[in-house]
């Protein structure tokens, strides 16, 4: 079965320009309604439009710092909980970047970047493996900010890193404002994958020993 198929079978319907690494995904499930536009190459543009207000302000830090265009209109179920939107957003998110990158022909594959947020110190690492892995070292003072569950933030990045196919190490170091410290997050997710998929013309093919990833 390949991607698109498998896409589409799990409420997911993609479509792929890997001239410009841009995809779009609509899914739409008894729980959510989600439109999600994702451009590798853009300007930090973003248009982000979700029941859940503190992720629409991760997901725009996300952008700017990443150098990113994204596009989400999304509708849940958050009379239940936020967690089916914000699980469902990392899923589209993360299929969005793996259709968009295709074969990953050139890019540089790695990337660690740490990130200060005021007295919160985060670091973001990432292999653009294929390879889905994901571990998260955070403990946070307060289990909420606002009305945002702090334990929705580990959904978010293991759906992102599972449905990208990436192998993602989230560590934050240190910090006492729970705002700050997941702010600190995004901001390293952003940097660090754009970094990872940057263009480097010394790469010829994939960044890879096997000839594939």
């Amino acid at each position: 079965m390949d991607n698109q198929n498998k896409s589409a079978e799990q409420g997911g319907e993609l479509q792929n320009n890997s001239a410009v690494r841009q995809a779009d995904v609509d899914r739409k499930t008894n729980e959510t309604n989600i439109q999600l536009s994702f451009n590798v190459d853009g300007s930090g543009q973003s248009n982000i439009e979700t029941d859940v207000p503190f992720l629409n302000h991760m997901l725009d830090l996300f952008t700017k710092h990443g150098q990113f265009d994204l596009n989400v209109q999304a509708r849940g179920d958050i009379d239940i909980d936020d967690h089916h939107t914000v699980e469902d957003i990392g899923i589209c998110l993360g299929q969005t970047l793996y259709q968009a990158l295709g074969d990953k022909r050139g890019i540089k594959r790695y990337a660690s970047v740490f990130v200060p947020m005021d007295e919160a110190l985060a670091q973001v690492i990432i292999d653009v493996s294929n390879r889905p892995h994901f571990e998260y070292r955070a403990e946070y003072p307060s289990q909420q900010v606002g009305s945002f569950s702090t334990e929705l933030v580990h959904e978010f990045l293991w759906k992102l890193a599972l449905e990208a196919r990436i192998t993602l190490h989230v560590i934050v170091h240190y910090g006492q404002n729970t705002h700050h410290m997941i702010e600190a997050v995004f901001k390293a997710l952003g940097r660090a994958l754009d970094e990872a998929t940057m263009i480097d013309p010394r790469v010829t093919g994939v960044p890879s020993t096997k000839g594939v990833l």
